[in-house]
């Protein structure tokens, strides 16, 4: 990806139309498949100071920037910086929004919903025939990929062989559809039964990782996949922390 920064001094008596004028142009970004996001921001130690970043998902493109210099061609000469950088692999969340693994309670919560989850798993008629011969440790297991998924300790790729691993074990399984809803009914079974946080922001983002995750395994399940390594989920609030009031 890359970031344009393009950087104004705007007076006071003229930072309302600024500001107005960047909410128009960005209507063109809004509907520009290129564009990944854009904000707007103003100094507070120097008010004129104005920063504009947008973020494209390909080197970048031509259509949504002319749209939007057509809305800002008063303001060329304001630009006292442009410029245009690319993204590396060091970016994250702060102290200030907890990851999902924090707010769901850690190891402990995990495997109590891993545990309370294959319990039914192995009793359900549609699942059973999936885990018959299930590893005592398994639901372990599972929890320790889900705490790094959701951003704890990185246990499951140090110590169970990581996402290479994880593809594996659903080799070959042939799940089917219907065995995917169940597997994900009973997880949000156990989730209330055990006590996870029930806040929408939370369970939306958790919902969503199941579903994400699910509808891979069965992808990964169907005949002609082959063995593959890839980057470890690394799942967050996607963009709906949690609500403190």
């Amino acid at each position: 990806m890359t970031v344009e920064d393009i950087r104004y001094r705007i007076p006071a008596e003229r930072a309302a139309e600024f500001e107005a004028a960047y909410a128009d142009a960005a209507e063109a970004l809004a509907a520009a498949p290129e564009c990944v996001g854009y904000e707007l921001v103003r100094g507070i130690d120097e008010p004129d100071q104005y920063v504009f970043r947008t973020t494209w998902n390909a080197p970048k493109p031509q259509s949504p920037e002319q749209q939007r210099e057509d809305h800002l061609k008063g303001y060329e000469g304001d630009i006292t910086d442009r410029r245009t950088y690319e993204q590396t692999a060091v970016r994250g969340d702060g102290g200030a929004v907890p990851s999902l693994y924090e707010w769901l309670g850690g190891e402990e919560a995990l495997l109590r919903l891993t545990e309370a989850f294959y319990r039914e798993v192995l009793k359900d008629e549609l699942l059973h025939p999936l885990f018959a011969g299930m590893n005592p440790e398994h639901p372990q297991h599972v929890a320790l990929w889900l705490g790094e998924v959701f951003g704890g300790p990185s246990t499951y790729t140090d110590s169970h062989g990581g996402y290479r691993h994880m593809i594996r074990q659903h080799l070959g399984r042939g799940i089917q559809e219907k065995q995917r809803r169940r597997w994900v009914s009973l997880l949000m079974d156990a989730a209330d039964e055990v006590g996870l946080p029930d806040d929408p922001e939370f369970r939306a983002a958790f919902t969503g990782y199941i579903e994400w995750g699910t509808r891979l395994a069965v992808i990964n399940s169907q005949p002609g996949v082959k063995e593959y390594n890839a980057p470890m989920p690394k799942w967050n609030w996607g963009g709906h922390p949690p609500y403190r009031g």
